[in-house]
């Protein structure tokens, strides 16, 4: 009895013990999902200071030797223990390995640090209209053609799917639903092969038009769409080359809530008409027309990612803002507290004063990186906080541009999610 008391009792601790280590270890590699980014960057010549209290070990492999140090002195054996506040400075550009391990054992996580020379930008904060085509025909959905034999049909059903794009048509390129149609009535009840894009995927396919009942026009039973338009605020512009960023985040179908592939776009002056404030439950939104004239063209858009839209502004866009640059801040330079977005409300772009209430280091969410609160008594008059059409307005603290405001709470106007700058930066060109 006593033996298997003491057997007992082993098996007891060991399971303890193993419980315990299995907690730090998952808790500590939950901790540095969250406050950890996979990408870091730095600016080079710069000190930059960071707290992660955590017991790991940074391991450092630099492309070049002797030009990082940490805490003002060059590292020891290229490791620095992350449980105390430390200082990182790199004398050139380039990029840093780093691999992040628990107790200075258990591998957990490898980081990429890239330095980069100091950049500025201009903070816009301009309401734009931003109206896109796509790069084919997207295909919404598929159904039925009454025949003109009296018959229904469906050509395209388990052929083309929700979120296609159709960008040739026996190897001639589609551009517009009108060259679609077209294009199928030419080849009337012949075989015709589509070119499509399928999540990335080109391959093709093989359907047969039907002759619909009424207006004797061949048909796929498909439903597509072209282009599509909306109001959102540039969140900079780059004087070096005249790239811009807006919205932090994409375009999507609103149909297929899919991405939305662009071929070419452009941005253009908008009359604010209207402003809904956000109620609980019912997110406000900023309402305007698209003044789709030559002259009001201020640039052209080229890149619809989920880090936002890119393009190229032209020098009418400098009517509306300022040629005043701003340092940019990095993500592990933001810090909880008061912030301002720079938006176009009332017929004018001013800075509104907003708190930073929490920051996400970690990837998790790419458009989510800091939530944020409107505190500005004038925004709140006016809007009851973040509203549709705002998204893109720069988030600037301590005079750097750190994000973008990107979507808003439903349930609270006055709350909303941010971007970070660098993660639009990773992707503008």
């Amino acid at each position: 009895m006593n033996r298997n008391n003491k057997i007992y009792r082993k098996i007891l601790i060991f399971a303890t013990i193993f419980s315990l280590l299995f907690t730090i270890i998952y808790g500590s590699n939950q901790y540095i999902n969250l406050y950890i980014p996979d990408e870091m960057k730095l600016i080079v010549d710069r000190d930059e200071s960071f707290e992660f209290n955590v017991p790991i070990q940074a391991h450092f492999t630099s492309e070049k030797q002797g030009v990082l140090s940490i805490n003002e002195s060059n590292v020891p054996k290229d490791r620095i223990n992350l449980s105390e506040p430390f200082s990182v400075r790199s004398s050139e550009t380039g990029e840093i390995s780093v691999q992040l391990k628990l107790f200075g054992i258990i591998p957990i996580k490898n980081v990429k640090v890239n330095v980069i020379s100091q950049d500025e930008l201009i903070p816009a904060g301009l309401t734009v209209g931003v109206v896109v085509s796509t790069n084919g025909v997207m295909v919404l959905g598929t159904g039925v053609v009454n025949g003109a034999d009296g018959l229904n049909y469906e050509p395209a059903k388990g052929v083309l799917k929700t979120g296609d794009y159709i960008i040739k048509i026996n190897d001639t390129k589609i551009n517009s639903k009108e060259e679609l149609v077209e294009h199928i009535n030419i080849y009337g009840e012949k075989d015709i092969t589509l070119t499509i894009n399928r999540n990335g995927d080109i391959k093709n396919v093989n359907v047969t038009p039907i002759k619909s009942m009424g207006d004797n026009d061949y048909k796929l039973g498909i439903w597509v769409r072209d282009d599509t338009q909306g109001i959102g605020t540039i969140t900079y512009i780059d004087e070096k080359d005249n790239r811009f960023g807006a919205l932090g985040h994409g375009i999507t179908d609103a149909d297929t809530k899919q991405l939305i592939s662009v071929a070419d776009g452009e941005i253009l002056e908008t009359r604010i008409t209207s402003i809904t404030k956000g109620q609980r439950g019912f997110p406000g939104e900023i309402s305007g027309v698209i003044i789709k004239d030559k002259e009001n063209i201020l640039g052209s858009v080229d890149k619809n990612t989920e880090y936002g839209i890119f393009g190229n502004v032209n020098e009418a866009i400098f009517n509306h803002i300022e040629r005043k640059p701003l340092k940019i801040g990095l993500k592990h330079e933001i810090e909880v507290g008061q912030a301002f977005i720079r938006s176009f409300v009332d017929e004018e772009i001013k800075d509104y004063e907003i708190k930073i209430t929490k920051v996400y280091l970690g990837n998790g969410d790419i458009n989510k990186g800091m939530i944020i609160e409107v505190v500005d008594e004038g925004l709140l008059e006016r809007t009851n906080g973040i509203v549709q059409g705002m998204s893109g307005s720069p988030i600037i603290q301590n005079d750097k541009i750190i994000g973008a405001v990107t979507h808003v709470f439903i349930q609270d106007s006055t709350r909303g999610y941010g971007t970070f700058i660098e993660n639009m930066l990773r992707v503008a060109h």
